[in-house]
């Protein structure tokens, strides 16, 4: 069986008119490259090159040899491009959780450019703001603000800097003023957020010593972060949403942030899964693109 190292070094050396020129570029030592043209012209039977102490030159074996050394390295090079192309191919199924208002009006189009370009992906997408059991449902990880309850569950960050922005249409602004600071909330309606029993209606800013928190009040709140959103939008309140949520309404002008100079209560996003093994091809590629993605939304940060 001929090795495709001694291939190469015969290969090299013929193009090279050197053994010692081929071996440097093989990265080999003279005496390993030498090694593998005797074993090669052993194996063959034949004489490939004739060497000399100043000069190298192809024999009428070698002549013939070459071009079918030539062949089957570049076979050989075809089929490694191959399995490498093979490699990169992302199939199965995608399994994961989101929240409500991420998942539709940010995650969504993600999603769609990693299908395309992985087509042989599929993608199962559930929606909701309660926590994914993720021991019972038919997910494979979550995307979840905040950091998990769950010990058992491992949280991977993709968005750590992410934070709340008060904000309200343009035309919500001109017929009910501005707020000049997180005090005047109690003068405004406030679009409040239930997540299971509890209404968040203490909204809180800053941290540490520094953390303020506010009662605020309201005419409506709903259980579905896209909702409160939307209220937003049709300009009847001020929500308090993660930056992530809202930064394409703002960027478009539906929406304006509140007091851009007082930092809001922090909302990292993480991707949850139940263990630490290491995670699928198609779960690294989401996690890199969240990560970019959101990277790309907090410089847009106001």
């Amino acid at each position: 069986m001929l090795r495709f190292d001694d291939l190469q070094v015969f290969v090299r050396a013929a193009e090279l008119g050197s053994l010692s020129a081929a071996a440097r570029q093989l990265d080999l030592s003279p005496a390993v490259a030498s090694a593998a043209l005797k074993r090669l012209e052993r194996q063959l039977g034949a004489r490939l090159l004739a060497r000399s102490t100043r000069s190298l030159r192809l024999t009428a074996e070698g002549d013939g040899f070459l071009l079918h050394a030539h062949a089957a390295l570049a076979s050989l090079e075809d089929g490694q491009r191959l399995l490498a192309q093979g490699r990169d191919k992302v199939s199965g199924v995608l399994q994961l959780s989101a929240p409500s208002d991420f998942g539709r009006n940010v995650l969504l189009p993600w999603l769609n450019e990693l299908q395309r370009e992985h087509p042989l992906l599929n993608v199962r997408l559930l929606l909701g703001d309660r926590n994914a059991d993720l021991f019972r449902q038919p997910v494979d990880v979550a995307v979840r603000y905040g950091a998990p309850e769950d010990s058992s569950l491992v949280a991977v960050p993709l968005c750590p800097e992410n934070r709340r922005v008060l904000c309200a249409s343009p035309a919500y602004l001109a017929r009910c003023g501005t707020p000049r600071s997180v005090e005047e909330l109690n003068r405004h309606n406030c679009l409040l957020y239930q997540l299971g029993n509890r209404v968040h209606d203490q909204w809180r800013f800053g941290e540490g010593e520094q953390q303020l928190s506010v009662q605020v009040r309201g005419d409506r709140f709903c259980d579905d972060a896209d909702v409160v959103r939307r209220w937003a939008l049709a300009g009847v309140g001020v929500a308090y949403k993660s930056w992530l949520d809202v930064a394409a309404d703002v960027q478009s002008g539906q929406l304006q942030v509140i007091l851009p100079q007082v930092r809001g209560e922090a909302a990292p996003l993480h991707l949850l899964c139940t263990h630490r093994a290491p995670l699928g091809k198609p779960i690294q590629l989401l996690r890199d693109l969240l990560k970019a993605r959101c990277q790309q939304v907090q410089r847009q940060r106001i």
